[in-house]
């Protein structure tokens, strides 16, 4: 790329670890057409530096204090025109990040430990517009895509289940009739292809839909 000629792209790193911000400087000050204008260490932070800088591409975890990545997504991408264009940078990979990440209008997503020239790469398709994701990521995507979304009555079941409740208990907790449970654990357990609640909690630990504790 002549770098005399080329567009600078300003980026902001978002990440409540350090240790990645400073990796993270490092590798894109050996880009040229590359330039780190801020760094946010939690996501209420991300949005304040977003508004003040405007960068051309907010790299973004997923897991941050105050404002997860998901909202901080969510928010910039309904309220700031022209709307940012955010890579997705985490640890996480599941069915479930992945999807609610690009649903909400990432357009990358990378994984912590991507090659260098990955990640350079990746920041200049996003800048200049375009959507980028690894075969992997792809592929996961695809296999979200294929299964049925539960619905927020049928989530909140699913962790009451997770945190080994009764279905008396989820009645109560979520003021409905055991019935009404019963039915959601029965549509749960078709949703995910599940023959029981222990493997209907395996299967959602897997793709996202619920946290290990």
């Amino acid at each position: 790329m002549n770098s005399s000629s080329a567009k600078i792209i300003r980026v902001l790193i978002a990440d409540d670890h350090p240790v990645i911000r400073e990796g993270l400087g490092t590798i894109l000050r050996s880009a040229k057409d590359i330039k780190v204008v801020a760094e946010a260490a939690d996501g209420e932070e991300a949005c304040i530096l977003y508004d003040q800088h405007s960068p051309d591409v907010l790299i973004l975890d997923l897991r941050m204090p105050k404002k997860d990545g998901l909202q901080v997504v969510t928010e910039l991408m309904s309220t700031r025109r022209p709307k940012p264009r955010i890579l997705i940078m985490t640890t996480y990979e599941t069915e479930e990040d992945i999807r609610r990440a690009l649903g909400a209008g990432a357009r990358g997503y990378l994984v912590k430990g991507a090659l260098s020239a990955q990640i350079v790469e990746t920041i200049r398709k996003v800048a200049a517009g375009e959507a980028l994701f690894p075969p992997k990521i792809a592929s996961k995507l695809a296999e979200s895509l294929a299964h049925p979304e539960l619905s927020g009555r049928e989530l909140q079941v699913l962790h009451c289940i997770a945190a080994g409740k009764s279905n008396r208990e989820i009645a109560k907790q979520l003021s409905i009739t055991e019935h009404t449970v019963k039915a959601h654990v029965k549509s749960i357990l078709v949703k995910l292809g599940a023959m029981g609640r222990t493997e209907a909690i395996a299967i959602a630990t897997r793709r996202g839909l619920i946290t290990e504790r």
